[in-house]
């Protein structure tokens, strides 16, 4: 009898090279998983903020305005008298969909800006980075605030403004990797089959460089957030009375002194889901490093 020959495994995609590493990365970094789940944690309260919410986050009652933490009020009221846990699991809503929805459109226009500019390279090339360079010079909230104040606020506007301030980083990682893939071996073969530019881009090299612009998408999800609450608190963000972080904040202040927890209590949740998608972008950047992993 013969014996049977096992069947080689095909190749790993690099996506899915990337999603093991990643599970190992994690593995060994403990803190990674900490950051995961205090995120998921928020974007579920976030989704069920309707159903958990202990009161409408809009309704007022003068009569119990500035109240402290109590058993009815478990992180007090503002001068509204409007509960602040409610406002703060709302406002968690507007803050995921502008930090997420913005992360996304700078990821996708950012990707594409820099994956053509390293393909095409010469003057192309050069144009296209001196106007990220030019983007890149601006402070984020300085340019984000400007459009803001140029379309007016709005949560579409806002959406905007951070997507802008937030592509030229993404174009430049997306760049520089697709110079290193679009030499490499099997992107030759690719052109000598004759392959269009747009296939090669889409289905050989964007797999290749996926993994680093997911690891940028996690960190650069923290600053769109952080910029979206600096804009409601200088009274440019979503208009009152919906809840947003920054705008409860903007609120508290004027009663830091004698009602502390209504400033404290958006600033302490906005440091909790920064800090996790640094711990989760760590991981993630260890998955893809192998000089992180101790692999180099």
């Amino acid at each position: 009898m013969s014996a049977t020959v096992p069947a080689h495994e095909p190749a790993p995609t690099p996506f899915a090279f990337f999603m093991r590493s990643t599970l190992r990365a994690f593995n060994t970094n403990k803190t990674s998983w900490v950051g995961l789940v205090i995120f998921l944690l928020v974007v579920v309260a976030a989704i069920l903020a309707p159903w958990i919410a202990p009161h409408d986050p809009l309704e007022q009652d003068v009569l119990n305005r500035l109240k402290p933490p109590s058993a009815a009020f478990w992180l007090g009221t503002d001068n509204f008298g409007r509960d602040t846990l409610s406002r703060l699991l709302y406002g968690a809503q507007i803050s995921l969909i502008i930090g997420i929805v913005s992360t996304f459109f700078a990821m996708l226009i950012g990707t594409v800006i820099g994956m053509g500019a390293g393909w095409y390279g010469g003057r192309f090339d050069t144009v296209v980075m001196q106007a990220m360079d030019v983007l890149l010079a601006f402070p984020s909230l300085i340019l984000g605030l400007i459009v803001v104040a140029m379309l007016g606020p709005s949560m579409t506007n806002i959406i905007i403004a951070i997507a802008l301030t937030s592509i030229p980083p993404f174009a430049r990682i997306a760049r520089a990797p697709t110079i290193a893939v679009k030499e490499r071996d099997f992107v030759e073969a690719c052109r000598s089959l004759g392959f269009s530019d747009l296939r090669i881009l889409s289905v050989h090299i964007l797999p290749n460089i996926l993994p680093e612009i997911l690891v940028m998408g996690s960190l650069w999800l923290a600053n769109a957030i952080r910029t979206e609450a600096s804009l409601a608190f200088i009274g440019l963000g979503v208009k009152p009375p919906t809840a947003t972080w920054g705008g409860m904040i903007r609120e508290g202040f004027e009663n830091i002194l004698d009602s502390y927890w209504l400033a404290m209590v958006p600033g302490v949740a906005i440091l909790v889901v920064i800090f996790a998608l640094n711990l989760l972008g760590d991981g993630l950047r260890d998955a893809i490093d192998p000089k992180l992993k101790g692999e180099a």
